[in-house]
């Protein structure tokens, strides 16, 4: 009888591990599905010249990149909402986007006016 009661406990633990690695699989497919991704550009106003090196903040969540040699950056596994995007660097007036709404990849290309 002993036998019968750890032999049914056992396949009954078996049988929830199995179900909580199907759902938390599930769950990571649902997250990566609705990740999105925020790119672009960054370039002097008057000249149009790509600039490498600003920081460009998304304001709330605290995500911070840099612009490659090309002026090119890129926010990925964003989720989909709000977003404000702060453009800062040195000699030029920092840029300040409010309230991109974000529900799919999207480009956005930022210019920048030398303070100069």
């Amino acid at each position: 009888m002993k036998k019968i009661i750890i032999s049914g406990f056992l396949v009954l633990v078996t049988l929830l591990a199995f179900t909580t690695n199907i759902i938390s699989k599930d769950s990571k497919e649902t997250a990566t599905a609705t990740s999105i991704s925020l790119s672009g550009n960054v370039m002097d106003l008057t000249s149009g010249e790509t600039l490498a090196g600003v920081e460009v903040t998304l304001e709330g969540c605290d995500k911070k990149v840099y612009t490659d040699f090309d002026g090119n950056y890129s926010f990925t596994n964003l989720k989909p909402g709000k977003y404000s995007v702060i453009a800062s660097y040195i000699s030029y007036d920092k840029s300040y986007i409010e309230k991109i709404d974000l529900t799919s990849n999207e480009d956005l290309n930022i210019k920048l006016q030398s303070s100069n």
